[in-house]
């Protein structure tokens, strides 16, 4: 219920509840233990004004001192509790669901690159709201009727003031809400967008520099970060007249109870203990709204968070199945598959179909923009389809858990990247961080690297497989980087192997060697599927698929397809068999 008050979704309640409900039922519990005790001070002041003044009890005070310094160190112990509550909910929260939102974020190939970068923020905006000052004046506002109530009992007219009060002050809330909603709202999606921009640029400053782009992006980012902090300075001048009624109103109605409760006292209508007490129940019964209300920003903003979390949670709900498949042969089936870009609205691939077979080698070619990297994207679960199925050995790749696919399926982008760590790290996919056993890692790791004829390159680093590397390889040539990345995508020996331009940045020895990969996983039983403009790997190819404009142009026997493209040469010439070609069968064929 309390969390409510902040996303109002179910998706991130039920996690939340699963990992910390105690927690927040206990933290409940003792707001009302607390609000009871704060009741302390002001019969401490009936009592002194009352009691103990007009009597000269000097007993009576002592005793009630004591009472009420007991009452307060209890009072101290429960709030200290219940902060420690709190800290302890934003813990369980960041032990246990951090993981999930970052494995959704990272796993769903459906989610776009800005929602993945904004995921872990919003999740970092909801713990922190879980252990803040706004959650407590929610935990506490149920209780404000405890000190209506006491207010009533004093005098009636001093409970109806009070109760105009809350009223006054929750329509301030509500009004607040409808105001700086919006505008904070719009803050924090221009904020979204102004930090994924601005992480973009900070990632490749490298080019930028070379490029002599540096004041001009810094100069579009100072643009984009004045548009965010506008929207932020307007919603946060219009929270600000809000908070600033409200304390006008708070100190106003504070001063108006004492004044009311001496009238009151002068016509003999209450005590004189009753006027102290009746600001200080004012001041009890208004302070959670008032906390709200201040602390509003961070509601909206946790609610926001909250909502996108859901959609994250929602959509991880639809990727995959429970059911642990077979291990995979390696048979590829694409039926009337379409797919876009990551953030585009053009199709990249349209209605392709076509099967491959286990152990069976296909080249794709085709001019720049015919869909080739889209098409082994959707392949290798990298990418999903707008429409059609992938198919591995019969099964939905959707229904595939991501960690369970990818060992079977290794891949190869076009831009690959290399991640801070070791060779040994990057090659084994940082097996060590899953709970891999370091022995199985290593023999796993060298395996993979002799298969496309790394191992010599690598022992030739400074210190071999434990060679430390930085950000997208740096420390490593193109080739070497390259020759890793290829490591990377046959490591754990797969059974589909999706390789893009798997020889771009290689020399004639590195290109050599992979020829030679390709042949011996041809061997294993390997299926492999690759992008290839140029070189002998051609040769290793059973069959050929050319791809134009997104359409499946012509597929056949590599030999058959390459000698039609380019009759008059000796070697295949992809260029030239992306050109309009004759009719070529576009059955569904075997191993050559």
């Amino acid at each position: 219920m309390f969390l409510k008050s902040f996303v109002g979704a179910s998706a991130i309640l039920r996690r939340a509840n699963k990992y910390c409900g105690k927690h927040i039922l206990f933290a409940a519990i003792f707001s009302a233990f607390l609000n009871v005790l704060y009741l302390a001070p002001t019969i401490y002041m009936l009592v002194v004004y009352d009691k103990a003044l007009p009597t000269q009890g000097h007993q009576t005070l002592l005793l009630v001192s004591v009472v009420l310094l007991f009452t307060l160190a209890v009072l101290s112990l429960l709030d200290w509790m219940r902060t420690r509550l709190l800290v302890r909910i934003s813990g369980r929260l960041e032990r246990h669901m951090s993981a999930e939102v970052l494995e959704i974020a990272m796993g769903d190939a459906r989610i776009t690159h800005r929602r993945r970068l904004q995921a872990i923020r919003d999740f970092d905006v909801f713990r922190q709201a879980i252990s803040g000052g706004a959650l407590l004046a929610i935990l506490d506002a149920p209780w404000a009727p405890i000190f209506l109530l006491a207010a009533f009992a004093l005098h009636p007219v001093l409970g109806g003031v009070t109760l105009v009060a809350i009223i006054a002050f929750v329509l301030l809330a509500i009004a607040n809400e409808r105001a700086t909603g919006p505008e904070i709202a719009a803050a924090s999606e221009a904020a979204t967008r102004t930090y994924a921009t601005q992480d973009h640029a900070v990632a490749h400053a490298d080019t930028l520099r070379a490029l002599g782009m540096v004041r001009p992006m810094v100069n579009r980012h100072v643009q984009e970060r004045s548009g965010m902090i506008n929207l932020q300075i307007y919603a946060s001048f219009v929270g600000g007249a809000y908070i600033t009624w409200t304390k006008f109103l708070r100190m106003a109605l504070q001063s108006g109870a004492l004044g009311l409760g001496a009238w009151l006292a002068i016509n003999h209508q209450i005590s004189g203990g009753s006027i102290m007490a009746a600001s200080f129940l004012m001041t009890r019964a208004l302070a959670p709204v008032e906390q709200i209300v201040g602390g509003w920003k961070s509601i909206v903003q946790a609610r926001t968070a909250g909502a996108n979390l859901e959609a994250l949670f929602e959509s991880a709900g639809m990727v995959a199945g429970e059911t642990e498949l077979p291990p995979a042969k390696g048979a590829l089936t694409f039926e009337e598959v379409s797919a876009k870009p990551a953030e585009s609205d053009r199709l990249a691939i349209s209605k392709i179909s076509f099967e491959m077979l286990p152990g069976e080698v296909v080249a794709v070619v085709g001019p720049s923009g015919a869909g080739k990297s889209t098409l082994v994207r959707v392949a290798a679960g990298a990418a999903q389809p707008a429409s059609g199925i992938v198919r591995l050995d019969g099964a939905d790749l959707q229904i595939w858990p991501a960690d369970a696919l990818a060992a079977h399926v290794g891949y190869l982008p076009q831009d690959f990247v290399l991640f801070p760590g070791t060779v040994k790290d990057n090659i084994s996919r940082f097996a060590a961080f899953a709970g891999g056993t370091p022995r199985e890692i290593d023999r796993a790791v060298v395996t993979a690297a002799k298969l496309i004829g790394a191992h010599e390159m690598i022992l030739h680093l400074p210190r071999g497989y434990d060679t430390e590397i930085g950000f997208n390889g740096l420390g490593l040539s193109g080739g070497q980087r390259q020759r890793v990345a290829l490591a990377r995508a046959v490591y754990g020996e797969p059974s589909l192997l999706v390789l893009d331009e798997p020889n771009a940045n290689l020399d004639t020895e590195g290109e050599l060697a992979l020829s030679g990969a390709v042949m011996e996983l041809r061997q294993r039983g390997v299926s492999v599927l690759m992008v290839v403009h140029h070189g002998a790997i051609l040769r290793c190819a059973h069959r050929v698929m050319i791809l134009r404009d997104g359409e499946l142009q012509a597929m056949g026997p590599a030999d058959q397809l390459l000698r039609f493209a380019n009759p008059s040469s000796q070697s295949p010439d992809p260029a030239a068999a992306a050109a309009p070609q004759p009719q070529v069968s576009m059955q569904k064929q075997g191993r050559v």
